[in-house]
């Protein structure tokens, strides 16, 4: 499966980047313009192997943010920008992860890759997901679409973070991958697009 699925990530990454192209460039246009900083957000992440790489996205954070806060987005984070809030409002600003996709850092379906500092506090079973290819979307980003407003209620939103979010996350895509297929790929993929698509309720933990 592994050698079909990197075929289809290549074909599906590249068509997309061809086909959406002019919108991809009026969203570039239009975060240029919101604050006149950088296009792309480039951010240090733990891919297949423990292999860092840097994962791209339209910026949606003022800039330098991750000096001004944590490397959460909480609520609706002050650091957050007009443009990026549209943006993350419909999951525009992970677009240009169809590059790193077409590169092969990253598969369409696959665990969301971590920052080093929360994969530090793996335990042995969970750095198991460190065999996959970590993706672009996942079951555990549909499950957890509210991410953000969910922390933002929680007293520490880092501690939550990592002991109770962390953890189901990375639960259900090991689950998810002990089974995974094509055609289940292919229904996350549809999936994910009904999960943009429709108001979004509290997940409750």
């Amino acid at each position: 499966m592994r050698r079909s699925k990197r075929a289809f990530d290549l074909l599906a990454s590249v068509t997309g980047l061809i086909l959406l192209s002019p919108f991809l460039a009026i969203i570039a246009i239009a975060v240029k313009i919101g604050d006149r900083g950088p296009i792309l957000f480039r951010q240090e992440r733990v891919g297949l192997e423990g292999r860092v790489f840097r994962i791209l996205k339209f910026r949606t954070m003022v800039m330098d943010a991750e000096r001004a806060g944590l490397q959460l987005t909480i609520g609706r984070d002050a650091r957050v920008t007009q443009v990026g809030r549209i943006l993350r409002r419909a999951k525009l600003d992970e677009l240009p992860q169809l590059l790193n996709v077409a590169c092969g850092e990253m598969s369409l379906v696959g665990p969301r890759p971590e920052v080093p500092k929360y994969v530090a506090r793996y335990t042995s079973e969970q750095r198991r997901v460190l065999s996959l290819l970590p993706g672009v979307t996942d079951p555990a980003s549909m499950k957890y679409a509210d991410e953000a407003d969910v922390l933002a209620h929680a007293a520490d939103p880092e501690r939550m973070y990592v002991e109770e979010v962390m953890p189901r996350k990375l639960q259900l895509n090991l689950s998810y991958a002990e089974s995974a297929t094509f055609g289940s790929d292919v229904a996350v993929i549809l999936r994910t697009f009904g999960v943009i698509t429709k108001p979004r309720r509290a997940t409750r933990l």
